[in-house]
């Protein structure tokens, strides 16, 4: 197998976590030199805290004028090209150690998961420094003009409505396929779930709701929780701190009653074990715990997306029918108690993410990666 470079940026984790895919589908094709770097290892630090906190800090506290910027950058051309100006002159000054990965590294094939990467990667190829194809992976169901670049040598997107923004904006249909959100090849195989409640203590006749709060303010979090509690439904709720090191903290107090377990995580390596025996998730509209979820054909629910891309991640789950999408936390609770007392809605959602689920997305993108390098040797 070639040396296979995979690009991500820490601006969350979904990025990372498609490209730790990708790795484990290259290993699992055939044995060879894959690795997984942080774009954002190799600039300065200065650029490096800059420009992920950014981002985060305006998601996290002023969501709406990111959803301006996020709007406005991708309908308005004029607009899109004078802060795709700027942001290259900043990125051309930050992000000089990449050209030291690629004169060691030496890959044959690279493949991103981020814009960030691609940019530098497309300006490198444009002045002739750079003969390695260079393959995208778009992690959310919107294609944002900072994805799109003419040069790349193919494109991976999740659905049929993100292919047709790239050919909208000049991308050829035959560089495109439509592969899914890459998520961990291991979601492809089946477990057994009734096995899972009992390995994790769960009661194999109550229904089991999780909830991945890593990406939610505290409050939010804890009106859910309270509200779950409060309501007449016989059930169990995980709730998943994640990322977010104070929530479990803040939630301690909160007890469970005779007809309401409940189970506070924090940071935990079982999340596929959790979709799987679950009835229901809650979560944020992030484009990777999305397809992990739709993988395991659990319906979901999917809370206060971030105006952008998580807007999109948010529809597309209630235009495939797999899940609902909910504005205010207060809502919540009520809405789970009336889908769990619905069997034939439940069963229906359940299709319908069985039907949009995309398990093996990273194997295919391996697969085609690898056989088009080959034709073309």
């Amino acid at each position: 197998m070639p040396r296979i470079l995979l690009l991500h940026a820490s601006v969350g984790s979904g990025h990372r976590r498609a490209a730790e895919a990708l790795a484990r589908a290259f290993s699992q094709r055939q044995p060879g030199e894959v690795r997984v770097e942080d774009v954002l290892d190799h600039t300065s630090l200065l650029f490096r805290v800059a420009y992920a906190r950014s981002y985060l800090e305006l998601t996290d506290r002023a969501p709406m004028l990111w959803g301006y910027f996020y709007t406005q950058t991708n309908a308005d051309p004029n607009l899109a090209e004078f802060t795709n100006n700027i942001r290259k002159l900043v990125e051309s000054i930050g992000t000089t150690g990449l050209k030291d990965l690629l004169r060691a590294f030496m890959p044959e094939l690279i493949i991103c998961t981020h814009f960030l990467p691609m940019e530098l990667l497309v300006r490198y190829k444009r002045s002739a420094r750079l003969p390695q194809p260079i393959y995208c992976v778009i992690t959310d169901h919107a294609a944002h003009t900072f994805w799109t670049y003419t040069e790349i040598d193919g494109y991976f997107v999740p659905d049929q409505q993100t292919c047709k923004q790239l050919i909208a904006r000049g991308v050829a249909a035959s560089q495109i396929c439509v592969s899914g959100i890459p998520v961990d090849p291991a979601i492809a195989v089946e477990k057994d779930r009734d096995v899972l409640r009992a390995h994790h203590h769960l009661s194999g006749t109550r229904p089991v709701i999780t909830l991945f709060g890593g990406g939610l303010d505290n409050e939010q979090v804890r009106l859910i929780v309270h509200g779950m509690l409060a309501s007449d439904l016989e059930a169990t709720l995980i709730v998943v701190a994640g990322r977010n090191p104070t929530l479990v903290e803040h939630l301690a107090d909160l007890q469970a009653t005779p007809r309401m377990d409940l189970r506070l995580y924090g940071q935990i390596n079982f999340v596929d074990d959790l979709v799987v025996l679950s009835d229901l998730v809650i979560t944020k509209a992030g484009g990777l715990i999305i397809s992990e979820v739709l993988a395991r054909a659990v319906p979901l629910v999917v809370i206060n997306p971030i105006p952008g891309q998580e807007e999109w991640n948010a529809d597309y789950v209630v235009s495939t029918g797999a899940g609902v999408q909910l504005r205010i936390a207060e809502s919540v609770p009520a809405t789970v108690v009336r889908l769990l007392s619905r069997p034939q809605l439940m069963d229906e959602m359940r299709a319908c993410a069985r039907v949009a689920a995309r398990p093996k997305a990273a194997l295919e993108v391996a697969e085609r990666v690898l056989n088009h390098y080959t034709s073309v040797r």
